[in-house]
């Protein structure tokens, strides 16, 4: 049987974005006075948007470069259905995520750099340039969605750190506080959460560090105030909430690797060709269509769809399991 698999762009036209409404979105956006963000703030549980000191930089300029050629996920599906271990190992934990305390909130960075530094979120966010960026998400279980991320590209964090010549990889840390995060109490997980990244990935212009969603400062469930998101990859190497970044020369060993190696490996990029030990990757499950059972499935792409940005950075790793 002659199976065809769509490359990244060919994607059936029903699952195009109507540009109206695209725009009409972004239109709403712009315009939006005191009292209409007030209102989606509040519907999206996140109670700290009204004093958040960044706030004013939302919604930020739209990149045209990224085109995920789908439908955005509804802020109310996208926000509510995540996987935060540290606040429980069931998707629904926005409510239990807003007991994290994310002012005032430090970054450490340190490592191989020439000066370790300790900075603000608030102080860090004016430094660098935020875009608005319409990108896919893929989970390893997978399920997937379509999110208009705010941030920035994390080459630029990389820029402002300047590591040395011998740093080869970044690894990320984030917060450790079980008297709020009730998961952090179950010793049988590596706590903190820790992910990593080599060097190039990491200074790829797809890599990116995300500082807000859906035209406002991210809420809580979705790893307030700064989390990764790196499309091309399973979710869990896009860790939330982050409290440390340091540059090092050997590769770290990731939360999920530590805990189960054969099944979650340091490079988790998406192939439909690999599948997760217990269940297949050739089709994904397309959330807000549906229920689990219901939902519109599609095709799996190579690299999420990201291929003609990221596959040079594995050229030369064929002996690397470079997929989940």
């Amino acid at each position: 049987m002659l199976i065809k698999r769509r490359r990244g762009w060919e994607l059936p036209e029903q699952l195009v974005t109507p540009e109206r409404a695209f725009l009409d979105r972004r239109s709403f956006l712009a315009g939006a006075g005191a009292a209409g963000f007030s209102l989606l703030a509040s519907r999206a549980g996140h109670a700290d948007d009204m004093k958040d000191p960044t706030a004013d930089l939302y919604p930020a300029k739209h990149n045209d470069a990224f085109k995920p050629e789908r439908d955005i996920t509804p802020e109310a599906v996208a926000s509510k259905y995540n996987n935060y271990y540290e606040f429980g190992s069931a998707k629904e934990i926005s409510e239990a995520a807003e007991a994290l305390k994310v002012r005032p909130w430090t970054i450490k960075i340190g490592g191989l750099v020439d000066q370790p530094i300790e900075i603000g979120f608030d102080d860090l966010v004016r430094k660098m340039p935020l875009e608005e960026r319409v990108v896919r998400h893929r989970c390893v279980e997978a399920w997937a969605m379509v999110v208009p991320w705010t941030g920035f590209p994390m080459r630029e964090l990389v820029k402002l750190a300047a590591p040395k010549s011998d740093a080869k990889f970044v690894r990320m840390e984030t917060f450790m506080n079980p008297e709020v995060a009730h998961g952090q109490q179950q010793d049988w997980y590596p706590w903190p959460y820790v992910e990593g990244l080599t060097m190039a990935e990491a200074t790829n212009p797809l890599a990116f560090m995300v500082t807000g969603a859906y035209g406002k400062p991210l809420t809580k469930s979705f790893g307030a105030p700064v989390r990764v998101h790196l499309p091309w990859k399973y979710g869990f190497k896009s860790i939330k909430s982050l409290v440390k970044i340091d540059f090092v020369a050997e590769r770290p060993e990731s939360f999920w690797e530590t805990i189960s190696a054969s099944e979650y490996g340091f490079w988790a990029n998406v192939n439909p060709e690999v599948p997760h030990p217990r269940w297949s990757q050739a089709e994904e499950r397309i959330l807000g269509t549906g229920n689990w059972y219901s939902a519109a499935a599609r095709p799996t792409v190579i690299y999420n769809g990201y291929g003609e940005w990221v596959a040079e950075l594995y050229k030369g790793l064929e002996g690397e399991k470079l997929y989940t």
